[in-house]
């Protein structure tokens, strides 16, 4: 469980230091203040603020000129603030029908701001969305024609005899 006292006031700013970490050890096992620059964009001195911030929360490991590891917790955090991310952008694009770029920077922007009970009902809708035989990929399209047109089209019984089709089993 995550202690209050280490995300309490964890501003987004410093859940993304812990999401480009993250990415930084799965790609080469652990992070420089450099790299972190990089990724995000900015400068050095930043970086320093933040990594000690997060390490006085004991999120990272980090002293000055070392390389940057996640601690337990920080690692939860960041899998989490992921695990946020990733989900929004799929409904984003799957269900919302907007482009990658689009979707890409409407994840970031909601995802330090979502409760977590709100995150959680997203990802059972999304799953619902893919297993319920009235919705699934048949749902998503007419909605991406709904989006391109601007308007629902009126032959609904065609849809929904397309839909009975896809769930009868055939003999």
């Amino acid at each position: 469980m995550l202690s209050a006292e280490n995300t309490e006031g964890l501003s987004a700013s410093l859940e993304d230091y812990l999401e480009v970490i993250y990415h930084l050890e799965r790609s080469n096992r652990v992070a420089r203040a450099k790299d972190i620059a990089d990724q995000m964009n900015v400068q050095r001195a930043s970086v320093t603020g933040a990594l000690k911030a997060l390490a006085g929360r004991g999120l990272v490991n980090y002293t000055r000129y070392s390389y940057i590891t996640l601690t337990e917790t920080g690692r939860k955090i960041a899998r989490e603030v992921i695990r946020r991310h990733q989900t929004l952008k799929e409904f984003f694009m799957t269900t919302l029908q907007l482009g990658p770029e689009d979707a890409e920077a409407n994840a970031c922007r909601i995802e330090h701001a979502i409760a977590p009970e709100a995150i959680d009902r997203l990802v059972s809708f999304l799953e619902f969305m893919k297993l319920c035989p009235r919705t699934g990929t048949d749902w998503n399209d007419a909605f991406a024609r709904f989006c391109r047109r601007g308007h629902h089209s009126s032959d609904c019984r065609s849809c929904l005899e397309v839909c009975i089709e896809r769930i009868t089993p055939k003999n």
